[in-house]
Parts: structure tokens; C-alpha cells; sequence
């Protein structure tokens, strides 16, 4: 089978889509199929090309055995309105007719949260006469209005109608969660239309260690001293702010690192100076190679969303790479992510946007190591279980071959 992929996204970037979208078509490559993927230069979040890349108007290179095809956008930063849409919009008009030119596909395939990214993958399955699939990773429109992005009526009317045409018109749906499924049947997509494949994490990539004393003495944390790490984009959904607010009531022993870039951490440092907090470090964002070590390096991983009822929906895929690391998380989000953590034990869940409870769970796993313990171990065994990154590629590449045969 011949799979052609859209995704604005892909390594040497380390994003969520990035990552997913590269560790799936590398296994697809490795079960015999052909993979080309479209995307841009890499330049996520900062807005910056990654050394050794031109955005150029056509560029093909071979990462694992997938081939990659690079186009032209416009580039920007991850924040900002006006110049994110331009990105988005440009990264779809250069994407068609570079799908257009390959070689017939058998399915081809679009991944959100870019809207526009999906609307190309569809107009380049209309026109090559081959299935279209939407890989939904966030809902839209709610997924902007949920942090603020945008107020205008207009733009959410037209991005609703888009959203739903694309719903109605692909030819399935892969969706990232379950709670999505309901919600789309609700608006009267089929159910049979619409398949389930959750993020998952890379066993070997992400294996448990010691911990990385050596990284914690480069970042001045003492060895009784307990780290609590944040790591991901540094943006509107992930409220931040709030960790700010937990570290101003100074549990005692307790070091706060936040890694990443986006459209808050500027904001977010600014402030943690204007206080005074010394407890908070950040660090840039960082190659992905260099993920495992830093987590291991922590005695417990943060994971936070706004206090919005979307968030109920989602699953950041950061949980699976704490459960895979044997390190226990603080979970600040509500519904199938919560209900994940509960059931497998592998952490603790708090209210999001709530300081004080996030506190009070900080301190009850820096007095139990023997509870840090047994939640990581509990972790390790669901993501081994559950949550490996090669049987989801698996799962979603029976969807494609059942999707294509029935074109």
C-alpha cells in the first residue's frame, strides 16, 4: 500500500504530531509499505529553520525509510493570530500540488490540529480519486476558543462549517480518543465512520534508568531535594501559570523545572522573576533525544491543562512517556486522561487550574518515595500493556488497509 501523509509537522521537529506521524510511518515502512510524507521545513515552535534546512519551495530527503517531501510556508512563530494563520494556510496551498505529483496513492491521510492541513489531504484525495482519512488530535473550533486564540465570530463560524464539512466529507476518521467519538456522533457523523488509535510511547526509546543525578547537580538540585518537571509547549492550554502559583506557597524540598518553548514562556519567566521564585527553573526547548534523560532526571512529571470542558476530551501524550519512564505523574486534567491515570495507578490526578491541591500532591509523593515507586512501576507495566507506540502504527495501518480496500 501507498500512504501519502500531510502533517505540517515532522522530525527534526519534537511536537506531538511530529513524533506520532514519524513513529507510525516508520513502522508502516518496516510492515512493507510505502510512505511519503508532506510537511514543511522544520522551524516548530520558535519560528526558526533547524540548521541544515532552506525553506524551499520543493526538497526531498529519506528519514528511517520514509520519504519526505518538503514544501514552501509561510514561517512563524508558534503565537500570534494573524502570522500562525498565514503559516497554516501557506503550508496547505505549497501541499497540494506536491501531493498532486507523486505517485497515486492508496490513501492518503491529514492530520489536525491544522484544519487547513486536513482540507488539503482532502482536496488531494478528491482529485487523485483515492480515500481521504482525518487523523483528529483536537476538536474543532472548540480547541481555539478553549484557550482564548480568538474571539472573533466570524473567523469560528467559518472555521466550525469547515470543520464540520470535513467531518461529513472525509472518508473516515481516526480519532486520539474516545471521548471525540461521542462527541462527533452526537453531531451525526457515523459511528462506523470513525475508529480509535490513542497515542502511545516508543518502550525502548523512553526506558526506565536511574535517576540522572548528573543532570539534576548541572540544574543545582540537591539530591533530597524533590523535582518536579514540566515538559512540553508552553502554551495558552497549558494554564502554567498556576505551577507559578503552587511554587509561591514553597513546599519545602521541592524544585520546579518547566521545559519547552511557546507562546507563554516568555510571559511565564517574567513573572516567576517579578516574585522572586527560586524554587522555578526553565529550561529551552530540547532535542528529543534529550527527553528521556531530563524526565529521568525528576521524581515526578507534571502534566496540566486549562480547567475547560474540551480538556475532558483530550489525552496529552506526555503521560504515556512519564508511565514509560517509570515516573509517576501529577495529572491537573479532567475526563479520559484522568480516568487513564486512576485506572492504571500510575499517578496522582488533581483539579486543574487549583494550586493548593497541586501542592498538596506534590508534598504526599516527596514524603512517600516508596509511593513514588510503586506508581512509576504501575506506569511502566500499563504503557508495556497499553500504551506502546508500535502496536497504535499497527492498529492505525489496519484502519488505512481497510479504508483503501473498501474505496
Amino acid at each position: 500500500m501507498r500512504v501519502l501523509f500531510l502533517s505540517d509537522n515532522f522530525p527534526p521537529e519534537t511536537n506531538a504530531p511530529a513524533i506520532r506521524t514519524f513513529q507510525h510511518a516508520r513502522v508502516w515502512v518496516e510492515q512493507g509499505h510505502d510512505v511519503t510524507v508532506v510537511t514543511g521545513a522544520p522551524n516548530f515552535p520558535r519560528g526558526r529553520l533547524h540548521e541544515g534546512y532552506r525553506n524551499v519551495p520543493y526538497a526531498v530527503e529519506e528519514i528511517s525509510g520514509v520519504r519526505v517531501v518538503r514544501v514552501w510556508t509561510y514561517v512563524a512563530a508558534n503565537k500570534g493570530k494573524f502570522r500562525r494563520s498565514l503559516d497554516f494556510l501557506s503550508f496547505m496551498l505549497s501541499a497540494i500540488p506536491a501531493g498532486l505529483i507523486q505517485r497515486r496513492p492508496d490513501v492518503v491521510v491529514g492530520t489536525a490540529p491544522r484544519l487547513f492541513t486536513v482540507l488539503g489531504a482532502w482536496v488531494v484525495g478528491v482529485l487523485r480519486r483515492v480515500p481521504c482519512v482525518f487523523e483528529l488530535r483536537d476538536l474543532w473550533p472548540e480547541s481555539i476558543t478553549a484557550v482564548g486564540a480568538t474571539r472573533d465570530g466570524t473567523m469560528i463560524r467559518v472555521l466550525s462549517g469547515l470543520a464540520a464539512f470535513l467531518y461529513r466529507h472525509v472518508d473516515h476518521i481516526v480519532s486520539v480518543t474516545k471521548s471525540f467519538v461521542s462527541i462527533l456522533v452526537e453531531r451525526g457523523i457515523p459511528c462506523e465512520k470513525i475508529s480509535v488509535v490513542r497515542n502511545g510511547v516508543d518502550l525502548d526509546e523512553f526506558a526506565p534508568d536511574s535517576r540522572n543525578d548528573s543532570l539534576r547537580a548541572e540544574l543545582g538540585v540537591g539530591p533530597d531535594e524533590m523535582l518536579v518537571t514540566y515538559v512540553g509547549t508552553v502554551g495558552m492550554a497549558h494554564a502554567l501559570a498556576h505551577v507559578l502559583d503552587a511554587a509561591e506557597l514553597d513546599p519545602a524540598g521541592v524544585r520546579f523545572l518547566i521545559v519547552g518553548e511557546g507562546a507563554e514562556k516568555a510571559a511565564l519567566e517574567e513573572e516567576a522573576s517579578r516574585r522572586g521564585l527560586r524554587n522555578v527553573m526553565f529550561m529551552g526547548s530540547q532535542p528529543r533525544e534529550r527527553v528521556p534523560s531530563i524526565l529521568s532526571a525528576s521524581d515526578a512529571v507534571l502534566v496540566h491543562l486549562r480547567d475547560d470542558p474540551l480538556f475532558g476530551s483530550v489525552i496529552p501524550s506526555k503521560i504515556f512517556e512519564a508511565m514509560a519512564l517509570a515516573r509517576p505523574i501529577i495529572l491537573g486534567v479532567r475526563g479520559e486522561s484522568a480516568e487513564i491515570v486512576e485506572r492504571t495507578e500510575s499517578g496522582i490526578t488533581v483539579e486543574p487550574e487549583a494550586p493548593r491541591e497541586l501542592t498538596g500532591a506534590i508534598e504526599r509523593l516527596r514524603d512517600d518515595p516508596e509511593l513514588r515507586r510503586r506508581l512509576g512501576d504501575n506506569g511502566r507495566r500499563a504503557a508495556e500493556n497499553e500504551f506502546c507506540r508500535r502496536s497504535s502504527a499497527l492498529r492505525m495501518l489496519d484502519v488505512l488497509l481497510e479504508v483503501s480496500r473498501d474505496s
